[in-house]
């Protein structure tokens, strides 16, 4: 805890007496299972009301069971979440619910999870109207705020609550469905949280980093705010335009766009961002946790930890174990390899990229000249056969799959051999290792000092490029619509599906980036993007994920949201000042 007078020096009019010692949270106890039900829904819609605050999400109910996305559930309503092997567990107010892989379903292009009983314990009201979904739980006073430094760590705040409250966490701002007296706003003024009554709820500023934790017997919310946070409030969202940086690049000939198109019957919000790499001094970089592979984080924070001016979400990646599903190389080196022959990105530094489908062609020789086919790189599409890892993947590998053997080769010589089981504790890389994982009963079959050589190449030459991103489906190639969801790996209801779309392209000139969003429809197919593309002038686009992952930062400020809210992404693409200009490169940056 911080010294009494420096907190009394904050928060004027506060009584001397020192707030208890905060306990360390413990583990919830009680255990909810989730209910079996019919998977045909009874109703669905697009919209849910929690405490009366629309939120733009799909969802399903059936005779006794609901299905919400795990995006809302995690990244609105604060349930913390952990996964193996697929199985997911979600803790919310003490309670858990085991959601094996199996349990778990598709909502259009989102991951859901069957919440009916874990709301009910908590006392939520779950009602529909239409295809309005109304979550509800009464606000209750707070009855004490404590708060401890913690040192490198940051500082811990913790609501004591009179029961369980509901919650929204987006972009720097935290809500809490629950009652504050006036001590206590003042309370959380002097904590630079910026407080404000919202209706039922308490608005508060915080940091994008800071994580949640909700606990019970007694109630408690507790909030973890990191070290270097100062507690200033986010950036304002109405006039990005204005930052001075975008005004000089504006000048050089970058174009911001926002506009209403049609395609057919249907109306698109299309923002677009457009640049001739020759004449406009950023570069367009793939956007990624430098600590690895597995993660999410929301798109401002990938944006300003590279000094991206501008920033889109990126490719494909898996909700529940927060891997990357298609191709990411990044200055030569394959952070995530391509999959399924799914199109992709690639270009150098300072010119328009290049469209294709791409997979990579490598094998493994041992020295008696035997050779196995490698299936995937970095990545969390997991299949039968042989899969390869180095440093670029994390510093450790962990098990994606329960069954899984393995090799660590260095300078080409084998290091270490795992069997069955024997990659659960995980596995350390380093600069140069290479691990060669088997599943699905295919097994490795070279020994500890035996000598091997791995051969890559890429199919097509766009895979050659220093930088890709991978998406999918390809949409447009030298002008012509080249879409087949099917030859990529895309289901026919991925494909035929509205949702928001973000999209990377080329006019032949400049690089677009855009995202496009539906006026009173759940936004374009996939066709209509190709087609919507096509009609705006694009001679080769691809999609990238899209749906509640759709995103566009401008200058700090996330002016885009899917579905409404910031979800959490993996990756993404970003314009960054190009290092070698003077006036706008970062000089803190290597």
């Amino acid at each position: 805890m911080a010294p009494l007078p420096a907190l009394v020096a904050l928060i004027p009019g506060l009584p001397l007496t020192p707030p208890p010692p905060l306990p360390d949270p413990e583990p919830p106890l009680p255990l909810v299972r989730p209910r079996t039900s019919d998977p045909k829904a009874d109703d669905q819609g697009n919209l849910i009301r929690i405490n009366g605050l629309p939120q733009q999400a799909r969802w399903e109910r059936t005779a006794d069971q609901l299905w919400l996305p795990l995006e809302v559930l995690e990244g609105q309503l604060g349930m913390r979440r952990s996964s193996s092997k697929g199985d997911l567990e979600l803790e919310w107010f003490g309670a858990r619910l085991l959601v094996p892989a199996k349990e778990q379903r598709s909502l259009g292009d989102e991951v859901a999870v069957a919440v009916q009983t874990l709301l009910e314990h908590v006392g939520v009201q779950v009602e529909t109207r239409g295809r309005e979904l109304r979550l509800s739980l009464p606000a209750k006073p707070i009855q004490t705020i404590r708060w401890r430094d913690q040192g490198i760590s940051g500082k811990r705040v913790v609501f004591d609550l009179g029961g369980p409250a509901l919650l929204r966490h987006d972009t720097g701002r935290l809500l809490i469905a629950a009652e504050a007296s006036a001590l206590q706003l003042e309370q959380l003024r002097g904590l630079h949280l910026e407080p404000n009554r919202q209706g039922d709820w308490i608005n508060l500023a915080v940091p994008e980093s800071s994580q949640l934790l909700t606990l019970a017997e007694p109630w408690r919310l507790v909030l973890d705010l990191p070290a270097n946070a100062d507690g200033s409030p986010p950036p304002p969202e109405a006039t990005p335009q204005k930052d001075p940086q975008l005004g000089r690049l504006m000048r050089q000939g970058l174009e911001l766009k926002r506009q209403v198109s049609s395609i057919g019957s249907k109306q698109m919000l299309v923002n677009s961002v457009r640049l001739d790499p020759k004449q406009v001094p950023l570069d367009l970089r793939p956007l990624n946790r430098p600590e690895g592979m597995q993660g999410l984080s929301s798109l401002s924070q990938l944006a300003r930890q590279d000094n991206a001016v501008i920033a889109v979400n990126g490719g494909f990646f898996n909700r529940v174990n927060r891997l990357p599903l298609g191709a990411m190389r990044e200055e030569g080196r394959w952070l995530s390899g391509p999959i399924l022959n799914r199109g992709v990105a690639g270009w150098e530094r300072g010119e328009l990229p290049s469209f294709d489908r791409l997979s990579l062609i490598e094998t493994m020789e041992d020295s008696q000249g035997r050779r196995w086919t490698i299936d995937s790189v970095n990545s969390g599409y997991v299949q039968k056969g042989l899969a390869r890892y180095t440093a670029d993947w994390g510093n450790r590998y962990q098990p994606i799959t329960g069954v899984e053997m393995g090799v660590l080769i260095r300078d080409g010589v084998v290091q270490k051999r795992f069997a069955l089981g024997g990659l659960l504790g995980g596995v350390p890389l380093g600069r140069g290792d290479l691990l060669v994982v088997a599943r699905g009963g295919v097994s490795v079959p070279w020994q500890r000092g035996e000598h091997v050589s791995l051969s890559s190449r890429a199919s097509r030459p766009v895979g050659d490029k220093a930088n890709v991103m991978g998406g999918g489906p390809l949409l447009l190639q030298r002008g012509h619509v080249v879409l087949n969801g099917r030859n990529e790996g895309f289901s026919a209801g991925f494909t035929s599906q509205g949702a928001p779309r973000t999209v990377i392209g080329s006019d032949g000139r400049r690089i677009w980036l855009v995202t496009v969003q539906g006026l009173n429809n759940p936004g374009p197919t996939l066709m209509e993007t190709a087609l919507l593309m096509r009609q705006e002038g694009l001679v080769d686009a691809l999609n990238l994920d899209g749906g509640s992952s759709t995103g566009l930062v401008l200058a700090n400020v996330q002016t885009v949201k899917g579905r409404g809210v910031a979800a959490s992404v993996h990756n993404g693409l970003g314009l960054s000042p190009r290092r070698n200009n003077p006036v706008l490169s970062d000089p803190r940056r290597p």
